[in-house]
């Protein structure tokens, strides 16, 4: 259905208009590249797919369908490529790879925690989480500075921080970072065995997390030199899921996260979009507006839980996923519109 709930508007300023660069290496496009015409540029989001057989199965169709989407220019994955119960295997790996690669279009993934972080779990198979993790970035960043998709797109790469999987881009004068923050509270819930977090899950987090709030930091600063009407920041974990309880527990891990983006947000002062997966319910909202009531049986405010102030200029959306993966996303960037993102669910026809 069309984005109707809203009754809050952004205003923009109009900034200079990103020139059209050529493609290059072919099939290549430039990070810089912008729209090749006047009409609004177009991008679809998915997340928390495929979960199960049945999804691993129809995937090869959602597929298909947004290929066949021809307003799509590139698509985002926000993490999860499977469930939290299933094995974290190689062969499973693969096989979502090769679904990745049947994307004509670029494909941005940033992974979700069930095909890393969860997979100490002995119905994944007892897996050593930070294996598993590089295991990943081999199958899918195999080349730091590329995204996925038989067109491939140049995009800014963390790989010198060890984080290759962290990208930034502009498009249509919309700034674009994807930060891999995920679930189990950013990945420190302790293993199977453990009660507490382990140094190496310490240590880990600790450094995924600072590339994060710098990859955060570049982008706000890129957008405000360029005047670019938005910043998007896309990421697995919903950081705002008021299903879950043990707040303190869950979400404690992503304070320093949800800090950065509150300052850099009121410092631009334009439209900010957070895109996230995670809790498999669509969401349309502010979070952070300073009424947003954390989880049930907390009496506070999002804003009192993560110490910021309200951020009017914040929306967040939470896509579809697991078993309510039925749609894709279809978002769209038109400066001459009153806000400059808005966006469709799609209905999967497969």
């Amino acid at each position: 259905m069309a984005r109707t709930a809203r009754t809050r508007r952004l205003t923009a300023a109009v900034g200079a208009v990103v020139a059209t660069v050529a493609l290059a290496g072919g099939s290549v496009a430039t990070a810089s590249a912008a729209r090749a015409d006047d009409a609004p540029y177009t991008f679809a989001v998915i997340g928390d797919i495929p979960y199960g057989d049945p999804a691993l199965a129809a995937f090869p169709a959602n597929v298909a369908q947004i290929n066949a989407d021809r307003r799509v220019r590139f698509v985002a994955h926000l993490g999860d490529i499977k469930s939290g119960s299933s094995v974290c295997s190689d062969a499973y790996y693969a096989t979502v790879r090769d679904g990745f690669d049947a994307f004509t279009r670029p494909l941005v993934y940033t992974p979700g925690d069930n095909e890393w972080t969860d997979c100490h779990r002995p119905n994944n198979g007892a897996y050593n989480p930070l294996e598993r993790l590089a295991k990943i970035r081999e199958v899918f960043v195999p080349v730091p500075g590329r995204t996925l998709g038989r067109t491939a797109m140049k995009v800014r790469s963390q790989a010198r921080a060890g984080v290759p999987e962290n990208v930034s881009f502009e498009r249509a004068d919309v700034a674009f970072a994807a930060v891999h923050v995920v679930g189990s509270n950013n990945g420190l819930l302790p293993w199977t065995g453990s009660t507490t977090a382990t140094p190496e899950q310490l240590a880990e987090e600790k450094a995924r997390t600072a590339a994060g709030i710098a990859l955060v930091k570049e982008t706000f600063r890129r957008a405000r030199d360029e005047r670019d009407q938005a910043v998007v920041l896309m990421m697995q974990a919903d950081m705002f899921d008021r299903t879950t309880p043990q707040v303190d527990l869950a979400f404690g891990a992503f304070r320093p996260v949800v800090q950065t983006i509150a300052a850099e947000a009121l410092k631009y002062g334009k439209p900010v979009y957070l895109l996230n997966g995670d809790s498999h319910v669509f969401t349309d909202d502010n979070p952070l507006d300073g009424t947003t009531a954390s989880p049930i049986g907390l009496a506070t405010t999002w804003t009192a839980f993560y110490g910021v102030p309200p951020v009017p200029n914040l929306s967040r959306v939470t896509v579809d996923g697991s078993n309510n993966a039925t749609n894709y996303l279809r978002v769209t960037i038109d400066e001459d519109a009153p806000e400059p993102l808005s966006w469709v669910k799609v209905p999967f026809t497969g």
